[in-house]
């Protein structure tokens, strides 16, 4: 995701790009070209869900999150893998 944001320009489109990126994706910055992600869970303060967040906004990370732990689901319950969708809202 994060090479994929760095190859976006301003515009929203995608340009062919090389090399490294040191670029970090938070809700203050936004996305451009990402619409949804797969992720698996993350321990709570890890930098991983400010890109989370970005994508789907805080709201429904935290709703994900308490949905889990409502539901009593250890992390390797919760699924290694779900997806998050662009909260088309804040855009």
């Amino acid at each position: 995701m994060r090479a994929l944001e760095s190859a976006t320009g301003p515009d929203g489109v995608v340009r062919a790009a090389g090399g490294w990126t040191d670029l970090v994706v938070t809700p203050g910055r936004g996305v451009r070209a990402v619409d949804g992600l797969p992720t698996g869970p993350h321990e709570p303060g890890a930098s991983h869900l400010m890109m989370l967040e970005a994508v789907a906004g805080a709201e429904a990370v935290r709703r994900g999150y308490a949905a889990a732990g409502a539901g009593l689901c250890l992390w390797h319950e919760f699924g290694d893998v779900h997806l998050l969708l662009k909260d088309e809202k804040r855009y």
